[in-house]
């Protein structure tokens, strides 16, 4: 049957237009197969995991098949489902890569973020779309941050180590010695070759390197270096908690790694022009400024966390707007009850050997440790603070930055325990190793506090708060993996979150393909 040239133009029209649809799809050519950049999106989600991402999230290995089916026999029909997916995984990666899979309040409700500059993951896809490159919407999406890309350096190199020979066996016993079990310099060890095969391998040790007949240089050189990388004393002696490390495989490492990506993608480092961040498994805190783009580290010291059993510090992101010199040491509650309390009604000379007083509901303050007042501070009508001097918890300062934690940044009479690999001993709050270098860095803009007049207020033993003339933003972070002056450090997990992090990806459900 014959169309009426009416009819006949219809068909043409539609044809047509369907034909310019067609043409302007940035995924799919005139005949409905596959264009570059949709094969490009399939090569960068199926590379998900170079960004410690997970291909299966955006279906990588499906849509390839679909893909190569469209290719084999083409229809519009299936040109415009695999469109829609592409362009809704699309921003869906761009997404994830930018803000991270989760955000960190799934984990921890009391976080309180401030506002990020949005992202659109939609014009950054269209930007690379129309650049006919979609690596371009990949850059303007991931961290604009160096170590963003030394971690991904770092993943990608654990992840070759992942079926290395020499982690194909454990390492045999460690040497007996006494009642313990170690390795010392020119003891000889069975595992040796192994040793000296997984130094290399991590980079530890030069290329070519071998195991003599006992432990000795350059072997232990190699140890100290692993050693300096993991937490552990640089003693180049491998007693349990060095064997405990050089046992754990690259593919737990490189899980780690991924961790660190996730982890860095939530912190917005550059978005404030100073800041303090405390890395809590790392025990070390760094004070920083942004410089044209880059973030230069002005500050780095040591600091002591909250205890990992049950008093562990919190994740935090606030403002610093006040310091307080020779403060008072308000005790918490929770503390009065487990330990000052106790104390006190053992040994009342305890409160004037350590300096504390109590303070009544009208403010009026009180010395004696009478068995009223001690009554009146279990029942909660007075609180118990320590007067500034030598003794005081807080040390001669104190940084204030409002939360609901009521965690803050002090220093600390107990400076021995700096000197401790592991430093987690705190009720919750930061000790800080350097308080003088920290107080000249927040207060750098206020010109009539120089370091001079800082010392002095320290050294006053009264109180005196003084606000900032621009608050400085600290944020409390955890990390186990970094990477510093191009070597890769990882940290014990102290808190155990890792695990807890590996869990809620995991549950994390990938949306359903498009029909």
């Amino acid at each position: 049957m014959r169309l009426a040239p009416s009819a006949r133009r219809a068909a043409a029209f539609a044809l047509v237009i369907a034909a310019a649809a067609a043409q302007a799809s940035p995924w799919f050519d005139a005949g409905s197969r596959p264009g570059p950049l949709a094969r490009e999106a399939a090569t960068l989600l199926a590379a998900a995991p170079e960004h410690g991402l997970v291909a299966e999230d955006y279906h990588a290995a499906a849509l390839v098949q679909a893909l190569d089916a469209a290719a084999r026999a083409p229809s519009p029909e299936l040109a415009t489902r695999l469109e829609a997916e592409l362009d809704v995984t699309m921003r869906r990666y761009l997404a994830d890569l930018h803000r991270g899979r989760l955000d960190p309040r799934v984990l921890y409700p009391t976080l309180t973020l401030p506002e990020r500059q949005p992202f659109d993951a939609r014009a950054a896809l269209d930007a690379g779309l129309a650049a006919g490159s979609l690596a371009l919407a990949v850059r303007r999406a991931e961290p604009v941050l160096p170590q963003y890309g030394e971690l991904r350096q770092a993943l990608a190199r654990y992840r070759t180590l992942e079926h290395d020979p020499a982690w194909a066996a454990p390492l045999p016993p460690l040497p007996s010695v006494g009642r313990t079990r170690k390795l010392e310099p020119g003891a000889a060890w069975p595992g040796l070759p192994a040793l000296a095969a997984r130094l290399v391998a991590l980079g530890d040790l030069p290329a070519g390197t071998h195991a003599g007949a006992v432990y000795a240089e350059p072997l232990a050189g190699g140890v100290r270096r692993f050693q300096e990388r993991h937490g552990v004393s640089a003693d180049g002696v491998i007693g349990a908690a060095t064997f405990s490390r050089l046992e754990i495989k690259p593919a737990a490492r490189a899980e780690q790694l991924a961790l660190a990506l996730e982890r860095l993608r939530w912190t917005p480092l550059l978005e404030s022009p100073r800041m303090v961040v405390v890395n809590i498994p790392e025990f070390v805190l760094r004070a920083y400024e942004v410089q044209d783009g880059r973030i230069a580290i002005v500050q780095r010291m040591r600091v002591v966390v909250g205890q990992a059993l049950d008093k562990r510090t919190p994740l935090i992101d606030a403002e610093l707007r006040a310091v307080e010199f020779s403060p008072y040491w308000n005790v918490p509650p929770s503390i009065v009850r487990s330990e000052t309390l106790p104390k006190l009604r053992r040994d009342p000379g305890y409160l004037e050997r350590e300096g504390f007083e109590f303070v009544a509901a009208d403010g009026s303050v009180h010395t004696g440790a009478s068995a009223e007042a001690l009554d009146a501070l279990a029942a909660g009508r007075w609180r118990i603070r320590q007067r500034p001097g030598p003794r005081n918890a807080l040390g001669d300062i104190k940084f204030v930055f409002p939360n609901a934690e009521q965690i803050y940044l002090h220093h600390t009479p107990s400076t021995g325990l700096f000197a401790r690999d592991r430093r987690d001993f705190s009720h919750g709050c930061v000790r800080v190793e350097d308080p003088l270098s920290l107080a000249m860095f927040v207060l750098q803009d206020m010109p009539d506090w120089p370091e001079a007049r800082i010392r002095e207020a320290m050294d006053a033993g009264e109180s005196r708060t003084l606000r900032l003339t621009t608050p400085v933003r600290v944020l409390i972070a955890y990390g186990t993996a970094l990477v510093k002056d191009g070597r890769v450090f990882f940290f014990d997990d102290i808190y155990r979150q890792d695990p807890r992090l590996q869990a809620a990806l995991r549950e994390r459900a990938a949306p359903a393909r498009a029909d």
